[in-house]
């Protein structure tokens, strides 16, 4: 290959911040504006009207204001004073792309917004934000910093970010179009009556739906605001009988689409969202204060409505997947698991060579999957890191810290693809050459915490938090751990990152129920040296146990893809757990190797070979 190749623009977010320059005219254009309006500060939050994970370039405040482009953070820009907050993924990232004259940069939990406010604030002070961009929850612990320090939190209506941002690009209008039903599984007019009756047994007039995903998955529609996720961004308004109010921008709508969502919908457009929600006056509604914006609540309280704080009512429904979805979950990891096979291959050779390096990985990965003729999109930047930089949890390779995969060195690709019937996240680590005993020990405590998670059979109503520390514990044995999630939930061709479940340290209160989609993604990280990650999609399904005395689930896994056997001590192994390895080699070998190339399937072979 050759020496450099010129990357595709994604990996230049985040390796080209604006110059120190461009940041000081940008919070001095923010200070003109708090000046203009008699205010002290402005909050700064990453997100958008939905708080989706994913956001468009319109929406992107945080990083037009600071320089800092991660996936999470939070900055706020004083009339004398700036802070950004960010988590323990972004401790480096910040410092390479922030201008530390203007901004501290804060670790979001430890030093979190609240704390920072209520050090800074002074008697008096009025510090703004963006209804829009902050929910209930989020919001209640800053306005009580600021409230303790005897300032005042003000909601603007024309945000001081935005009139400072002279060329913010403009709303996302990407097409919005149906959803089939046969992979969908459920005709919308069944979804909208099933949880318009729950609504009802509620005494629940309606709900306001705010999450993209949401009201793709209710509605039956798809669309493309944001990058990775075939979300269109709207709102909603469902009610108890089953009608709903879909407030979307009329240029996204495509032929065909009021035809698809039929009469039960009726199709508004964005500026009216706020009189929809004065209409409910007098009405018992439904609104979510972990998703749903601050603006909402306060134009359904000035309405008059009775505002019940609740879960957004398609969230459990949209988690468990029916038999059709669960049906396309499978066939795409098929042929997801038969291009990343081939990647594997590709990567084990050229990688030990030194012909690769970490964003020629990526590329090559994604071309495997176009090569498939059913692939979308990316379902998230590809985390391609070879060495020390796979030590790094989130690590997204850019130009500056692209390097060449060696021998000796461990790579870990985490990476997933769209498809129209499923959305994938799978995680492998290989050796390139011969691996160290250490790499070997630690992959093969990783690798005995999935096999436990993989097998487990659990009592209905265990919640994820009570199964995390089977994956943790042969790590724990031996003083080791990692400091992320065990598991998230994944939608079906919608978020890769899906609630209300997960499989963490976390507290969560959901149980996991039938028909739920979690990642099993145990890992192990040495700082300077490698990372470890084995990460396999599972799906919650019921477990026939003879003589059981109470009802049982278990999981099934449904990503298809090699481990690497190189990396394995047979030692560390009990017998069950190797019979659970060649079981699933088997099953990747038998189910992959006709849908490969001659040279790839003899590897396949190989990397399958019994233990």
């Amino acid at each position: 290959m050759s020496e450099t190749i010129a990357p595709p623009s994604r990996f230049q977010t985040y390796d080209d911040p604006p110059p120190p320059s461009a940041t000081q005219s940008r919070v001095a254009a923010i200070r003109a504006q708090l000046a203009r309006r008699g205010l002290a500060g402005v909050i700064v939050p990453r997100g958008d009207a939905h708080m989706g994970e994913y956001v468009a370039p319109h929406d992107e405040r945080l990083a037009w204001a600071s320089g800092f482009t991660g996936s999470a953070g939070m900055a706020i820009v004083m009339t004398d004073r700036a802070a950004v907050f960010i988590d323990g993924r972004y401790t480096l990232q910040v410092r390479d792309q922030v201008d530390l004259s203007i901004f501290a940069p804060q670790h979001l939990i430890e030093e979190p917004p609240a704390q920072w406010l209520a050090a800074h604030v002074k008697p008096g002070d009025r510090i703004a934000y963006d209804p829009w961009l902050h929910t209930p929850s989020g919001l209640a612990p800053l306005a009580k910093a600021v409230a303790e320090a005897g300032g005042t939190l003000v909601a603007t209506a024309d945000s001081p970010v935005d009139a400072a941002w002279t060329d913010q690009p403009p709303p996302p209008r990407a097409p919005v179009v149906p959803h089939p039903i046969e992979i969908a599984g459920e005709a919308a007019s069944d979804k909208r009556a099933r949880i318009a009756a729950a609504l009802a047994k509620s005494k629940q007039d309606a709900a306001v739906l705010t999450l993209p995903e949401s009201i793709a998955w209710l509605l039956n529609i798809r669309g493309g605001d944001v990058g990775h996720v075939p979300l269109p961004h709207s709102f909603a308004v469902l009610k108890n009988d089953g009608a709903v109010d879909l407030f979307l921008d009329a240029r996204k709508v495509t032929d065909g689409l009021a035809a698809h969502l039929g009469n039960g919908v009726r199709l508004r457009a964005p500026e009216e969202f706020g009189p929809g929600l004065d209409e409910l006056a007098g009405k018992t509604v439904l609104a979510d204060p972990g998703t749903a914006a601050q603006w909402v609540f306060d134009r359904l309280e000035a309405a008059g409505a009775t505002i019940v704080r609740g879960a957004d009512p398609v969230l459990l429904p949209k988690a468990q997947k029916n038999a059709a979805e669960l049906a396309g979950v499978r066939a795409a990891h098929v042929r997801d698991g038969a291009a990343l096979t081939r990647f594997l291959r590709w990567v084990t050779k050229e990688g030990a060579a030194g012909n690769v390096t970490e964003i020629q990985a990526c590329e090559r990965l994604e071309d495997y999957r176009r090569e498939t003729g059913a692939l979308k999109d990316l379902s998230f930047d590809s985390i391609s890191g070879s060495g020390p930089n796979g030590a790094i949890v989130h690590y997204r390779v850019t130009q500056k810290t692209d390097r060449r995969l060696a021998a000796g060195e461990l790579f870990l690709i985490d990476s997933g693809g769209q498809y129209l019937d499923a959305t994938t996240d799978v995680t492998r680590t290989v050796a390139l050459g011969a691996p160290t005993a250490e790499m070997k020990d630690r992959f093969t405590r990783v690798l005995k915490g999935h096999i436990a998670l993989a097998t487990v059979r659990f009592p209905a109503g265990t919640t994820g938090a009570q199964l995390d520390t089977l994956a943790r514990a042969p790590l724990w044995e031996a003083g080791l751990d990692y400091d992320h999630g065990t598991g998230h939930g994944v939608g079906a061709y919608l978020s890769v990152h899906e609630g209300p479940q997960s499989i963490s340290k976390r507290p969560v209160a959901q149980p996991l129920l039938p028909g739920m989609i979690c990642s099993n993604e145990p890992g192990y990280y040495k700082t300077g040296g490698y990372g470890i990650r084995i990460e396999n999609l599972i799906v919650v399904r019921e477990a026939a146990i003879d003589g059981a005395e109470r009802p049982m689930l278990e999981f099934e896994t449904v990503t298809l893809a090699p481990i690497d056997v190189d990396l394995v001590e047979p030692a560390l192994l009990t017998d069950a757990e190797k019979a659970w390895l060649n079981a699933y080699h088997a099953r990747v070998r038998e189910t992959l190797t006709p849908l490969v190339d001659p040279d790839t399937a003899a590897w396949l072979k190989t990397a399958t070979r019994v233990l």
